[in-house]
């Protein structure tokens, strides 16, 4: 029998297995070509995220739904997980958005300002030039898909939330009483957080200046630790809406970092290359989710 003690230890390491996929991001000296899979791998396992959570989300609302409709259950609450799922839905990927345009206004009022200055000096030196100008648009480029540290850390809170989901899952079983099936979710989602450790990994391996271990520490803090959370309130506090609100957040802003990522990889490799990276990645996720079936989940 899972006492409460050992519950939290196991939710921890759920999320924590996540840092067994960062290494991949302390590779150097990576040509383009080798990066550009990675990118592309990691981008396989993000959009498996996607279908994986939106799935698991959509089906308890569609059941509520239905249920309603015949009569079964309370409409209220059918319309709330509706709106819900929805509602997150538009959040994760929208507000993302909003943030993104508001990053990418700052940097760049920051490197036109930047960029007038060393135009005034370098006139005043040898006259007017263009390259002030050229350069300021290959930063406002720069700025635009982000730096592939910004991009790592929106892959890890988009991947938090989903995580906070799985955690609630994991908490709500135990306070159910289904031990059990707590103890195949803890596995299951330990399983499939090292992968995720993969896509947060992706857009940093064979940068110039190799990513510090304390970064990476806290991106995997960032991206595993809702696990724990999740399982602690999901333990204490049973709620429906509250799983397909958070599964739904992480879906929407999966989708937008995963487009993100492929709108910077189709300007950095082929795509017969990012397309057999999303294969593999894909590959990798539905594979895990099998083994994880295949053991009694």
């Amino acid at each position: 029998m899972l006492n409460y003690a050992e519950l939290l230890l196991l939710g921890a390491i759920a999320g924590l297995t996540i840092f067994l996929g960062l290494p991949l991001a302390l590779l150097q000296n990576v040509s383009a070509r080798k990066k550009g899979f990675l990118n592309a791998l990691s981008m396989g396992i993000l959009v498996f995220l996607i279908v994986d959570v939106l799935g698991n989300a959509w089906e308890p609302t569609k059941t509520a739904a239905t249920s309603a409709y015949a009569g079964a259950a309370s409409v209220p609450s059918a319309t709330l997980d509706l709106i819900a799922l929805f509602g997150g839905l538009g959040l994760g990927l929208l507000g993302l958005a909003f943030y993104e345009q508001r990053y990418v206004r700052r940097i760049g009022l920051a490197l036109k300002t930047s960029a007038r200055a060393e135009e005034a000096r370098m006139s005043g030196l040898n006259g007017p030039v263009s390259h002030g100008q050229t350069a300021l648009q290959e930063q406002h480029s720069s700025a635009l898909f982000g730096s592939p540290y910004h991009l790592a850390t929106m892959i890890a809170m988009s991947i938090g939330l989903h995580n906070f989901s799985e955690g609630l899952a994991i908490g709500e079983s135990y306070a159910r009483g289904v031990t059990s099936l707590a103890i195949v979710l803890i596995v299951g989602f330990g399983a499939h957080n090292t992968t995720e450790g993969f896509g947060i990994a992706g857009p940093l391996t064979g940068v110039l200046e190799r990513p510090k271990v304390s970064f990476l520490a806290k991106l995997g803090l960032i991206g595993g630790g809702p696990t724990f959370l999740g399982t602690v309130i999901g333990s204490l506090w049973v709620s429906e809406l509250a799983y397909v609100l958070f599964l739904s957040l992480a879906g929407g802003a999966l989708v937008y970092v995963t487009l993100l990522m492929y709108n910077a990889a189709r300007r950095q490799s082929s795509n017969d290359l990012i397309m057999i990276g999303i294969f593999i990645g894909l590959l990798a996720g539905f594979l895990t989710d099998l083994i994880v079936s295949l053991g009694g989940a």
